[in-house]
């Protein structure tokens, strides 16, 4: 063998035994992925006290969501809290965030016709800083749970619910939104210095309970004092266009309401984009 083909096999034997060991030291990568937990709903019943009464309440939230989440106040119909709230807040829950359907009235009293319905929601009305004080009571019960962002907390409501959401924003609550569902718009004055809430009112352009002069009115308001809202409206939508209940019960106490399922969709996402701006 000559001195040439002895210096080539020995460089590539050189050169087998460096790529030999080098392939020996590379690990085999493992592919990963992000694997994305089923929500895991939590639904609990509870008890709080406020304003020198016991209220109960719900709350929902996901258990296999990690962290504290944005939180959302629930304020039902006049027909206090049912079935219909707490599916609301179920809902919520599945967003991602937690919330918390309230008892305004005290005690889990709900009405099951207009007459008791208007005899429990009418004090507040009359007595906003009552509503304030059960509100209140709420939120502190809310911001206890360890899941909750005490800096991004919002509140909806329905009829009845959308009236005092709003009042709750008028009144100074330092919440980043509001989101009144075929709520009535006037109520405490609103004023520039107290006002920090961003609004979104979803309204039925049918709901003859809140008439145009009405609308106008609010409009003329949030106007003059700067307020952060969107006006959404809803066509040939009624008063409390979101619930399924609503079209058996305007027949049965011949109330001029309805279920109104495009409107009930188109308002939800409404509110989660309003959602993704406030918490932000």
């Amino acid at each position: 063998m000559n001195r040439k083909h002895i210096f080539y096999t020995a460089i590539f034997a050189a050169g087998f035994s460096l790529t030999a060991c080098n392939n020996e030291d590379k690990k085999p990568e493992v592919q990963t992925e992000n694997v994305t937990k089923e929500p895991k709903i939590k639904e609990e019943n509870i008890s709080y006290t406020g304003d020198g009464i016991s209220m109960n309440g719900f709350v929902a939230y996901d258990e296999n969501k990690e962290g504290v989440r944005p939180a959302v106040i629930v304020i039902p119909e006049w027909w206090g809290l049912n079935d219909y709230p707490k599916h609301r807040a179920k809902q919520l829950a599945e967003l991602g965030y937690i919330a918390i359907a309230i008892d305004m009235y005290g005690n889990g009293k709900t009405a099951d016709n207009p007459d008791s319905a208007g005899k429990y929601a009418t004090p507040f009305y009359q007595d906003p800083q009552m509503a304030k004080r059960r509100f209140d009571a709420a939120l502190q019960k809310l911001k206890s749970y360890s899941q909750t962002d005490t800096g991004r907390i919002a509140a909806i409501g329905y009829c009845f619910g959308g009236a005092q959401v709003l009042n709750m924003a008028r009144l100074g609550e330092n919440l980043k939104g509001v989101v009144s569902f075929h709520g009535n718009l006037m109520g405490v004055p609103a004023d520039k210095n107290t006002l920090k809430a961003a609004i979104l009112i979803c309204h039925g352009a049918a709901d003859s309970f809140v008439p145009a002069k009405e609308v106008e009115l609010f409009k003329k308001e949030m106007e003059k004092v700067g307020g952060n809202y969107t006006f959404k409206a809803y066509d040939s939508a009624t008063h409390a266009f979101t619930n399924p209940d609503a079209t058996e019960a305007g027949k049965k106490f011949k109330l001029p309401i309805a279920y109104n399922a495009a409107a009930d969709s188109a308002s939800w996402q409404d509110m989660k984009a309003f959602f993704g701006k406030i918490f932000q």
